[in-house]
């Protein structure tokens, strides 16, 4: 049975920082959703999280692409960036989620995944302290400028169709003042 959402209100771009900010490296993803926070950038939000959690389907499911940012170890000299696809389960097998869970559970729950995406950024101390290492650092700067790119790009093109090899300046995103929405109480859905 295929269930779909009866109206929903949808962000252009949604980022998802995720990491603990006291392991070292391991708050680049936060640290990354911080700062594209404070840029105010009209149609994107984002969220800061210590770890991927069943609640984060909600805000998933209301936004046309989702970019899921953490700091990884198999990429210690690279950002990267991978597609996703929802995972086929929604079962979450322990206390935190992995970002195709997620989208498994938008796609289960509330009826919809976005087109979603994975931005790694490399890590190599996972020591207690609040200090990126120098790799974390530039993986962060060049993850930074990259998500700027898309929305100077006013996020028309998907990130792999931009391929993050933007030569190209575009038009400056206009920043915007705007509350985040409140996660939706009750959730309608028809049976097709």
């Amino acid at each position: 049975m295929s269930r779909t959402p009866t109206s929903i209100p949808r962000d252009d771009f949604l980022i998802i920082g995720y990491g603990n900010t006291l392991r070292s490296d391991d708050g680049a993803g936060p640290r990354l959703a911080q700062a594209v926070a404070a840029m105010n950038y009209a149609g994107v939000r984002a969220l800061v999280c210590p770890l991927l959690t069943p609640e984060l389907a909600d805000p998933v499911s209301q936004t046309r692409v989702a970019l899921f940012v953490d700091a990884a170890v198999d990429a210690p000299h690279e950002v990267r960036l991978r597609k996703l696809e929802p995972a086929h389960s929604a079962q979450i097998m322990a206390h935190a989620a992995d970002p195709r869970t997620i989208l498994a559970l938008a796609r289960d729950v509330f009826g919809r995944a976005p087109k979603a995406w994975w931005l790694t950024i490399p890590a190599v101390k996972f020591d207690f302290g609040d200090r990126l290492s120098p790799e974390a650092q530039q993986g962060f700067a060049s993850a930074l400028e990259r998500i700027q790119r898309l929305c100077r790009h006013k996020l028309q093109a998907e990130p792999s169709r931009l391929a993050w090899n933007l030569s190209r300046p575009g038009p400056p995103c206009q920043p915007t003042m705007r509350p985040c929405h409140e996660p939706r109480k009750v959730q309608k859905f028809q049976s097709v």
